[in-house]
């Protein structure tokens, strides 16, 4: 099951008490203070992982707490801090508190840590509060509580590609006909009601990532059909494919649809380029392909079949050289960023 959005509970763990604690010797007859401080809580970390894929994890579960910290102990000994709970979620993870709805933070890389509750600090023992005029303090601290909150989970997808379309465009087909996926297919609209991923290889050992958005309706941007729960994960894509069926009853309109949902979601996916893909081309005869599209802001236009595997080559081959621009340019912008989310793709 896909699960790309959850909402959690994260607690710190407590800080440890300071103790109250005195020097018991041979041959010092005045043992001074020893009491010593407490320890940390631990802290509530999230951890990207590449073997992830979805939140379901978390929609099992609501709460989760880092361990509290030990006590201060005679000798000057200081107690054992807290162990740290680790929450493990997918790449493109974006976190924001829940009650505040601040953007605490997200996961790009393998091994990205973000800290989401803090755990307490430890209380001070007598030894602490020891000075020249005061040389047998009994003063302790209490540990600190730590911190609590709720935050919530949202899955971006990472994906190279993102196709686009409305029911039924040819997009399932055209993810199986290029890669290993196997989303469902059939003849009914809505067959696809999770996004699916798609390695695509081609020669000279080059991939990318094509990701199945469910299909977009009329509306959709205000709720309608399946809405904006999927559309956010186009907005970490390298490209956009605009699917457009041969057998449409306006292929202008429909493309103009498409971009107008998209826009409507989100103004900033203007920035994300675009091709036209016109799918399904075998249910067109030879005299009948007048594939007149008015599309000025797109960086291409292709013509395919899935099933025939009609200008399949020419479409990857273009995606290709596309996204590798984009990659060129994402590596001069962010030099540190990029090169190791090449390793870690899925």
């Amino acid at each position: 099951m896909f699960i790309d959005f959850a909402r959690i509970r994260v607690k710190g763990g407590a800080g440890g008490a300071g103790a109250v604690a005195f020097r018991r010797e041979k041959g010092v007859p005045r043992g001074g203070p020893a009491g010593g401080n407490g320890g940390r809580g631990g802290d509530v970390v999230l951890v990207a992982d590449t073997q992830l894929s979805t939140l379901l994890d978390y929609s099992y579960r609501e709460s989760y707490a880092a361990g509290r910290a030990g006590h201060g102990e005679g000798s000057n000994k200081t107690g054992a801090d807290g162990d740290e709970r680790e929450l493990p979620v997918p790449l493109g993870t974006v976190v924001r508190d829940a009650d505040t709805e601040e953007r605490l933070g997200e996961l790009l890389k393998q091994g990205d840590r973000l800290v989401v509750a803090r755990g307490g600090r430890g209380g001070r023992g007598n030894a602490s509060y020891a000075t020249s005029t005061h040389q047998t303090p009994r003063e302790w601290e209490p540990g600190e509580w730590g911190e609590e909150r709720r935050i919530e989970l949202e899955l971006k997808l990472i994906a190279d590609v993102g196709l686009v379309g409305e029911p039924n465009a040819g997009k399932s087909t055209l993810l199986s006909a290029v890669s290993a996926a196997r989303p469902k297919i059939a003849d009914y609209p809505f067959t696809t009601l999770e996004p699916n991923l798609g390695v695509v290889g081609l020669s000279d050992g080059r991939s990318m990532v094509i990701a199945d958005i469910p299909g977009i309706i009329e509306g959709a941007a205000d709720g309608k059909g399946l809405g904006t729960q999927f559309l956010r994960h186009i907005e970490r894509t390298r490209t956009l494919a605009l699917t457009v069926p041969a057998d449409s009853e306006d292929l202008q309109a429909t493309y103009e649809l498409l971009r107008g949902e998209l826009l409507s979601h989100d103004a900033a996916l203007e920035q994300i380029p675009h091709c036209l893909v016109i799918t399904k081309a075998d249910l067109r005869a030879a005299d009948d392909r007048d594939w007149d599209v008015d599309s000025p802001d797109a960086w291409g236009l292709f013509v395919i079949s899935s099933v025939t595997g009609e200008g399949l080559s020419d479409f990857l081959q273009g995606l290709w050289r596309h996204v590798d621009q984009e990659k060129q340019r994402e590596r001069a912008e962010s030099p540190d960023l990029f090169p190791e989310l090449e390793e870690w793709r899925p």
